[in-house]
């Protein structure tokens, strides 16, 4: 496709991984496993935190949202890598790029304020034991996801109504594998872009008071640990807070990196790869992260799939 069709044509065209037709095959099987998994993963799960009785408090609650959060944020990035490396072609339309863009940044505010309420849970359940059931009541757990929700919702479209209203002058050529704000940014024409980068600064002061609730809730978490006097009552609050505490600094410091990166007209291999760090490892490895170190969860995936009682009847009743 030359530079001028690509400039006329109503889509855009995505970049891939490479032009080679059997390394197109070898991504769209990877990246197809990968979906698999996570969607495997995650599901699992949302389906043992609803069903087993023994799921039910808060910490469970909220990570079944993150759970959500994940499966939708890989659906809204994989299935069209998966399409483009199969047809040979990166071309998506204008409308499907929009999406993108409309979901990917609600979905990415989604986690950030999940993590957050997340760690806030767990700052609640060490330092203030006793006052956990009070203080993080069903009432004010589904109110948080709530909030939570209807924020990635603002976010998502406070994004898309900025970008819709630019104008793209350049070569519709992105340089990454889904349709990336701070990249079409790049093909705007001169002036267009401000009411983007007003979102992009309000959100990223957002995401900084995320970062630091985050920080100062295992500051606290850690300062009180290191006093219980029980080798087991240590063990345990680790297993449950250092599965989430990875997840985050994994989460932010490899969207730090890929955004703060200086840009550059031919990203290369590298800045590929810090992409795919924080849009697709992350929900990719949830699943598997919390419940290697989680006994709970461990015990209810064994009884998901040794149970033929837990598997049949409440299967049935999730579906109805």
């Amino acid at each position: 496709m030359t530079a001028r069709n690509i400039t006329t044509m109503g889509g855009f065209l995505l970049m891939g991984f490479s032009d080679n037709r059997e390394l197109q095959i070898l991504h769209a099987l990877l990246f197809m496993v990968i979906y698999l998994l996570d969607f495997v993963g995650n599901f699992v799960i949302i389906i043992i935190t609803t069903l087993d009785p023994q799921l039910q408090s808060p910490m469970y609650y909220f990570l079944k949202h993150l759970s959500l959060l994940d499966l939708s944020s890989l659906s809204v990035t994989v299935p069209q890598v998966i399409d483009s490396s199969l047809a040979g072609s990166g071309y998506i339309s204008y409308s499907q790029c929009m999406l993108q863009v409309f979901f990917f940044t609600a979905l990415a505010w989604g986690e950030m304020a999940i993590l957050t309420v997340m760690s806030y849970d767990r700052y609640v359940a060490v330092c203030f034991p006793l006052h956990y059931e009070a203080i993080t009541s069903p009432r004010k757990c589904k109110w948080a996801v709530t909030i939570v929700w209807l924020s990635s919702g603002i976010t998502g479209t406070l994004y898309i109504a900025t970008t819709v209203s630019i104008r793209f002058c350049k070569t519709k050529l992105v340089h990454q594998f889904f349709c990336d704000v701070s990249q079409l940014l790049k093909l705007s024409c001169s002036g267009d872009y401000f009411g983007v980068m007003e979102v992009s600064t309000f959100m990223s002061v957002m995401a900084f008071a995320c970062f630091m609730g985050i920080g100062l809730s295992y500051g606290q978490i850690f300062s009180t640990v290191v006093t219980i006097p029980s080798a087991e009552s240590r063990t345990k609050v680790f297993s449950t807070c250092l599965p989430h505490l990875f997840i985050v600094s994994f989460f932010i410091s490899t969207g730090i990196c890929a955004y703060l990166k200086p840009n550059s007209d031919s990203p290369t291999a590298v800045d590929l790869m810090l992409s795919i760090f924080y849009t697709v490892l992350p929900p990719t490895l949830n699943p598997v992260i919390y419940s290697l170190r989680n006994e709970s969860l461990k015990r209810a995936i064994r009884k998901l799939l040794l149970s033929e009682k837990f598997i049949g009847k409440k299967l049935i009743l999730f579906f109805c």
